[in-house]
């Protein structure tokens, strides 16, 4: 009986990687082999740049919250610190967006935290 192989498939698999690695620079994009371990190291990465892009934006929101917190003469921690006293039932996302988008509610919470 005669070796069977389904080069269809195995082509298809190779395709298939190769498509999502065009855009690399050389041999990386269609050198199987090199094109394969790109591919798998760059899933990789994007599922550990899943997880910082959690890390960035709460920089971001308290760096939002802590500028416009100066304004009214207080530091970020403090105000953290009285709205967890006071049980505000804000997280940080919530205040960074009012106190971007919304400065005279982000005032208002403000003075009932003081």
């Amino acid at each position: 009986m005669p070796r069977s192989v389904n080069s269809v498939a195995s082509r298809a698999r190779r395709k298939k990687i190769l498509k999502r690695t065009r855009g690399n620079w050389g041999k990386r994009k269609n050198v199987w082999t090199i094109a394969k371990n790109v591919y798998e190291k760059g899933l990789t990465y994007a599922y550990r740049g899943r997880k910082d892009k959690k890390i960035v934006y709460r920089g971001i929101w308290i760096q939002r919250i802590n500028a416009a917190v100066r304004v009214h003469g207080m530091s970020y921690s403090q105000f953290i610190a009285k709205a967890t006293e006071k049980k505000l039932g804000l997280n940080r996302k919530a205040l960074a967006d009012l106190a971007l988008n919304h400065p005279e509610a982000f005032n208002a919470v403000v003075a009932a935290v003081k």
